[in-house]
């Protein structure tokens, strides 16, 4: 029979066949790492493939930026009188239009006498005629694609850990949701609709990073675990900054193009994940499916076909948590149900809490600083890969414990350092934002990498998804704190740097991770826990 290993694999012997893998293969994480603990080219693409779907969520997550702009506008040197335009610049109403500098102002100016810098259709506000409407109605749709992603966070959260779709699958349906919505998105007639579809956008993108993540660690050993999880990171702001090329390229033209530009490619995307990406050979060998993790474990590594079924088969048949007919919650209710596991996940939860904060609310608050919005924006979107490179290179180094303290301090101080005012200080301000958010993004990184580590593969794609609905759930008060924040600089950078600076501290209670391999079942995981427990006592 033909050879059916997929394009994108390279095989590498990883495994030696001499090897008594009975003696050496006691448990479940121990098989497994045996055999993928070596890196090779198949591993390396298929993480690649896998963490590319970091560039769509990045897309749609900022896409609003751009389609629901304000746009800029200008006075037109007319007046009116009656009914009818007149030519006249020297008439003062003139120069009440000239001294109008907000979309309030322009409300209470007569059709015609200003007009738009740019075409209506470049935003969905001069699209509509919305500059009149409040702020609650113009920001309907991201506050709908934010609620969006906390709820899809809580109903999506266990799918990967306790449904039979798996991580591939989880994968491919939410960013195929998400492609979908978006792609009718561009055909809106209405805020309502437009909003509604938003929201959808939103529930498909929220486990798409946790998906990714927890996939592509699963299918490489704890060597190079830290390395292919940066991977995301970097297509984060790849996505991110590609956005800011799409929109430039649009500025002319209609803002449900940067819809047609950011879906078309995720569903195609979409089939390349279906045919290409193979499923974690981890999550098969917890559920239980041992024929279908033998296949994939070939299809990464040239183990043979005996020696694969020694390793495998010299599993204990305890350490598999074949949870074929559960409920959609039963991954979470094992989080619960485990004092070590709740402690874990309240703690994770609450460090996302003051992350997500300030990961979303940086770049929103620009505004209240004294500098170029614009320049402010490309500097915080470039300051996110200073932040993957140094997680890329030295998280094998990194004490997960101490550098998510040491860089949420950080975080926290040069944040609240950005409230002094005075004419010195205010030149200074965007310096300190932008260090504040380096090590946000920063902390962002090590936090995900972090949480990974910390449960066993049987509940990691629950409790990813929760940490990361903690960030966005944190995200969500940002809006709020920026627009208190115009009146009193404190209510907003200081808030920012208070929530991030605690945030760090509750990472001091939870164990470490660095250089531990990953625990598959609750059990594993658990005996670790009692093992630690009785050394330190």
């Amino acid at each position: 029979m033909a050879d059916q290993t997929p394009l994108l694999c390279q095989p590498n012997n990883t495994c030696d066949p001499e090897t008594p893998t009975k003696q050496y293969l006691p448990s479940l994480g121990s098989a497994i790492e045996h055999c993928i603990g070596e890196f090779n080219w198949c591993q390396f693409l298929q993480a690649v493939l896998v963490s590319f779907a970091w560039v769509f969520d990045a897309q749609q997550t900022f896409i609003s930026i751009f389609t629901d702009a304000l746009p800029s506008w200008h006075c037109t040197n007319e007046q009116i009188v009656g009914s009818r335009l007149q030519l006249d610049p020297t008439i003062g109403f003139q120069n009440i239009c000239n001294s109008a500098t907000s979309f309030s102002d322009v409300c209470n100016l007569p059709k015609g006498s200003w007009a738009w810098d740019g075409p209506t259709q470049a935003s969905m506000i001069s699209e509509w005629a919305m500059e009149c409407e409040s702020s609650l109605i113009t920001g309907l749709p991201a506050s709908m694609f934010f609620l969006g992603c906390l709820v899809g966070g809580i109903f999506l959260a266990t799918l990967g850990d306790s449904s039979s779709l798996g991580r591939k699958n989880m994968l491919f349906f939410t960013c195929l949701l998400m492609a979908l919505s978006s792609f009718l998105t561009a055909f809106s007639p209405n805020i309502w609709i437009y909003s509604v579809l938003r929201f959808l956008s939103g529930f498909g993108r929220a486990t798409i990073g946790t998906s990714s993540l927890v996939l592509a660690t699963e299918l490489v050993g704890k060597r190079w675990r830290g390395k292919i999880s940066v991977i995301g990171f970097f297509c984060f702001t790849i996505g991110f900054l590609s956005l800011s090329a799409i929109g430039y390229a649009n500025k002319f033209s209609s803002w449900r193009n940067l819809y047609l530009w950011t879906s078309i490619p995720t569903i195609f995307y979409c089939m390349l994940v279906k045919i290409f990406v193979q499923e974690s050979p981890r999550w098969l060998l917890v559920r239980g499916q041992k024929e279908e993790a033998i296949a994939t474990l070939k299809y990464i590594t040239s183990i043979t076909q005996s020696n694969l079924n020694l390793a495998i088969n010299n599993i204990s048949p305890h350490q598999e948590e074949n949870n074929l007919n559960v409920d959609m919650f039963y991954a979470l209710k094992m989080l619960l149900e485990k004092k070590w596991a709740s402690r874990r996940l309240i703690l994770i939860m609450a460090m996302g809490l003051g992350i997500g904060v300030v990961y979303y609310g940086m770049p929103l608050g620009l505004g209240n600083l004294s500098f170029n919005i614009y320049l402010g924006v490309t500097f915080n979107a470039i300051s996110e890969l200073p932040s993957s490179l140094i997680t890329f290179f030295f998280i094998d180094k990194f004490r997960r414990r101490i550098a998510l303290l040491v860089f949420c301090l950080i975080s926290g101080i040069c944040s609240v350092m950005s409230t002094i005012e005075g004419k010195i200080w205010s030149q200074m301000q965007i310096g300190f934002e932008l260090i504040s958010f380096f090590s946000a993004c920063t902390s962002f990184g090590v936090y995900l990498i972090y949480t990974t580590e910390l449960f066993p593969t049987c509940v990691r794609n629950s409790a990813l998804s929760m940490a990361r609905l903690a960030v966005v759930f944190g995200g969500a008060f940002s809006p709020l704190l920026v627009s208190a924040g115009r009146a009193n600089m404190v209510l907003c950078y200081g808030v920012f740097g208070l929530a991030i600076g605690v945030s760090g501290v509750f990472g001091v209670f939870l164990p470490e991770t660095k250089d531990r391999e990953l625990s598959d079942t609750m059990d594993e995981e658990e005996n670790k826990v009692k093992i630690s427990s009785e050394i330190l006592a």
